[in-house]
This record gives structure tokens, sequence and C-alpha cells, in this order.
């Protein structure tokens, strides 16, 4: 018979031989269960996971207004000037400004910025940039600068942005949505159509790839001016379905779940990896109505369809108290708030019927609405209620849902002439001025079609009032004034709920985005 003889040493290196397979059988089984998802990959790369119900709608940051997007574009493009989580003003690629005159903004720009490819960013960028906006009126961000004249290049680092009336809220327009910086001469060597599938920006994170209802990924840039990113990676994930969604987060293959459903609260909250965060954001729940065409440009059909809809029924339990009521989009946090009009609701579902007869309808009447799925917290839930509460007063709904990217599409080209569409809006500019401009007779054509005369002068002169305080009650009584004729019937302003592995640190934004270097790993 053989015999061997076992040494101390002879042990000591099975012993680390054990350990060293051990370690690759787990490094193997972190590859094959995660993938690229998750914050850690087999090659020790930080990857930073988040999905969403829906896609991003497009690479170029003026011709959206879509939060869900914008939250990506952030990684990408900076702004000249950033609000902080107070919303206050703090430098990004601006690092001071001042007002020259009443209508000439000056910003002095940060030196040795470089763009992704390569570019310095200089104020020829930013010039380019907003005089596209400005001056495109094809453009859905279009209205939000149309009141800029021209862009003045000082310097190579200083710019004038001139005004054609005075504009309160310049900071504020110049860190929401449609204010990244584009590289001029990146687009006029390339063409527009090359930039959007290879999108460039100065951002702390660089394109990779989208592959579209599927995923978005970015790399870090080592060479950013603010310090090299916490993240090797940032993945954003579209899962439409809110139970796969849930099921990924507990599993570790994502790290933030955004729009988690109300009935798997518990279950995350009961799971040792992961935890739910709720945080008030910006974005109302309403039904645009088509005001010229159809049965709803009657008011009182319209007054109808609000006193139809059980807000309390809605609120509480759909969405399980993640809401709260309200008659206007402008919420409290922001500027022009008419706090009379919120967590309030109206609901009266006899006189509904009383006022359809009186508008002719007492055999009842037939609408279409539209509405997204996958995009908000319960929406199609939400939908189907309100088609359910119309009916009982008799109003016929025919229910229309659609995937957000058609939703999206359909909305974009100006083919919303159904009677009602239900969207919800955020407000990054925290000014009641975003809010109630969409109404005004030079927007709302092709949604809800709303003139009114009176209210356009009124929040025509409200938008370059420097008396704060006159422009306050101005923008109370506009939203006074939408309560009354009802081109946007509101229903509720959310809470997010975000499903989070508790390997990360993550506090959510009342403005939605999710900056990835604002997330940190425990």
């Amino acid at each position: 018979m053989l015999k061997i003889k076992i040494t101390r040493a002879s042990l000591v290196m099975l012993l680390i031989f054990s350990l060293v397979l051990a370690a690759c059988n787990e490094s193997q089984t972190v590859s094959d269960s995660n993938g690229s998802s998750g914050n850690n990959t087999a090659d020790g790369d930080k990857v930073l996971t988040i999905a969403r119900g829906t896609d991003m709608d497009t690479f170029d940051i003026h011709d959206h207004n879509n939060t869900s997007t914008e939250a990506i574009h952030v990684n990408m493009f900076d702004y000249l000037v950033k609000m902080d989580r107070n919303q206050e003003p703090v430098p990004v690629l601006a690092e001071s400004w001042e007002t020259v005159e009443d209508t000439v903004w000056r910003f002095k720009l940060r030196e040795g910025v470089t763009f992704h490819n390569g570019d310095p960013f200089t104020a020829e960028d930013v010039k380019f940039t907003v005089e596209r906006v400005s001056k495109d009126e094809t453009l859905i961000e279009h209205p939000s600068w149309a009141g800029v004249e021209e862009v003045n290049v000082v310097d190579e680092y200083t710019v004038d942005i001139i005004t054609k009336h005075p504009d309160p809220i310049m900071l504020n327009r110049l860190s929401r949505i449609g204010s990244g910086m584009l590289p001029a001469q990146y687009i006029e060597e390339n063409g527009w159509d090359h930039f959007l599938k290879n999108p460039v920006g100065t951002g702390p994170y660089k394109f990779v790839e989208w592959i579209r209802d599927d995923r978005l990924v970015l790399e870090k840039n080592n060479d950013y001016f603010d310090g090299e990113p916490k993240w090797d990676q940032v993945v954003f994930r579209r899962i439409p379905e809110d139970s796969t969604r849930v099921a990924e987060l507990l599993t570790g293959g994502i790290d933030i779940a955004e729009n988690v459903p109300v009935s798997d609260i518990e279950r995350i909250e009961n799971d040792e990896s992961a935890e739910v965060i709720q945080s008030p954001t910006q974005r109302v729940m309403l039904l645009a109505v088509e005001m010229t065409e159809g049965p709803a440009a009657d008011p009182k059909v319209r007054e109808a369809i609000e006193l139809a809809i059980d807000n309390e029924a809605i609120t509480e339990n759909i969405l399980n108290g993640a809401a709260i009521p309200t008659r206007t989009r402008v919420t409290p946090g922001n500027f022009g708030a008419n706090p009379e009009l919120y967590e309030t609701y109206l609901y009266d579902p006899e006189r509904a019927r009383e006022l359809l007869r009186e508008a002719g309808y007492e055999d009842g009447l037939e609408i279409h609405l539209s509405a997204p799925i996958s995009r908000y917290p319960k929406d199609k839930e939400i939908a189907e209620l309100i088609q359910g509460m119309l009916a009982e007063v008799g109003i016929t709904v025919n229910l229309e849902l659609l995937e957000w990217s058609t939703f999206s599409e359909k909305y974009k080209a100006e083919q919303n002439i159904d009677s009602l569409h239900m969207i919800a809006y955020g407000n990054s500019m925290f000014d009641a001025s975003l809010a109630v401009r969409r109404l005004h007779s030079s927007e709302a054509d092709g949604g809800t079609n709303y003139n009114n005369p009176e209210f356009d002068q009124l929040i025509e002169e409200a938008e370059f009032n420097m008396n704060l305080e006159e422009r306050e009650k101005q923008y109370q009584k506009a939203q006074e004034m939408i309560v009354e004729d009802r081109p946007h019937i509101y229903l509720h302003q959310y809470k997010g709920i975000y499903g989070v592995s508790k390997q990360i640190e993550f506090e959510p934004r009342l403005d939605e985005m999710i900056y990835a270097e604002e997330v940190d790993l425990k």
C-alpha cells in the first residue's frame, strides 16, 4: 500500500488552494447570476443598475419633456447651473453669474472642461445650445426658451444670454430639462443624425450603447472636470412588468427599482436585501381634455367628468396613500402655488348626471380616453377605474392603453385629438410658469386646444413681472381659471416609491432626477 506523508507545509498549501478555488467559484456565481447588473461584476467593476417601466425617449435634449428621459441625460450632459436638494442654484459649467441689465445675464464659464470626444467646452457651445432651442419652433422645449433674443460670446469663457423681456427665473430655466450643453463643433462637423446615434456631453458618464426597449449603458468619464466618477458603469434597464422589477431587485439583479407598486411594498420591506423609500415628487396625474371637438367641448360635460371621479378611491384604494389629491399642478414647494386647490377634490356623481342631462345627454355619451401603461404607478388600474366611474354617470369610455413609447410618439406628433388623455407632468422649473404655460393658446394647439385670451394675457404679464408678490397672485388666479375651464382635470400628486438595495445609499430628489454621483455604495 502506498503511504503518503502529509507535512504541515502540505496542509497549508492544500488550504490555500481550496480557498482560491472557492473564491473562483464564487466569482463565477456572481457573474452568472448578475451579469452586468447589480453593483459588482466578475472583473470588479462597480456597476449601478436602475430599472424603470419605460425606455428613454431620445438623445435630443431639446425635443422631449419627459422627466424619466432627463434623469438619464443629467448623467451625460452638464447644465450651466444645477439646483441642489433645497432648490438653490449651484455652479456646474458656469462658475459665476450676474445680471448686467434686466435683460442680460452674464455667465463666467469653467475653464478646462472637455466633451467626451475631447473637444473643449467654450462660450461657443453655450451659444450653439441655447440659440438652437430658442430659435427652432419645432422643438418641444422651444416654448421654455422662446424669450431668449440672442446669445453673445464675450470671450472664450464668458457669455451673455440676452432676453426679450426681464426673466425672473433664468437660473431655474438653466437647470432643468433641455438645459444640458451640446458640443457645437462635433455636431457641425458630423451632423445631427450622427450625434443622436453617438451622443457626446461633458458629464461624468459617457454613452456606450442603447438597445431600445431593453437597456441603456453608460461608462465613467475618466476626464471629468470634477474628479473620477464613483461608478464604472451605470445601466438603465427597461423592465415594464412591476413584478419582474421587484423580483430583480430582491435577487440582486438591479440596485434601484423605480415605480414600485404599492402592493409590493410589504414584500420588499420583509426582505433583508432591500428597502422601500417613499418621497414627494413634482409629478401630478391629470386628464387633458380636447376642448374644441366632441362632447368634452361642452363645459358641462367637462365638469361632469371631474365630479364623476372619486379621487379618494384612487389615492387610498389603488395607490395606498402614496398620492395626494389636488386640483392644481402647482403643488407646494413651487413658486405661485395656490394652497386652496391642494389636497382637495370634488366628487358628486349625482350632480354629474344632472349636468349631462342639462347638456342634452340624457341617454349618455361616448368619449375616447388614451392612457400609458407601465409609465406611472398603477396607471393602467387608474385608467380602468376612471373608465368605470364615468360609466356610472352615463359616460361610455373607449379606453386605449398604450406602451409609453407609442403614447409618447402620438403625443409628440400632436395627434392627441382624443376626448381625453391621461398623463402625469412634473415641474422641473419649480415655478408656476411651466405648469400653466402649457395651456397658453400658442402651446395648447394639438393637445387641449384651450384658448382663453384673458388667461393668456394674465400669464404673459406674470412671466416678466419682477415684482414677486404680484407675480405670485397672478399665477394663483391663473390656476383658478384652469379649475373653472377644465382644460386639465387634475387628479393627484404622486409620491415616488423606490425599491432600493441595502448595499447602496440613495436619497430620491423632488425633481426625480437620478444623478449617479449622488448614489453611494455602502
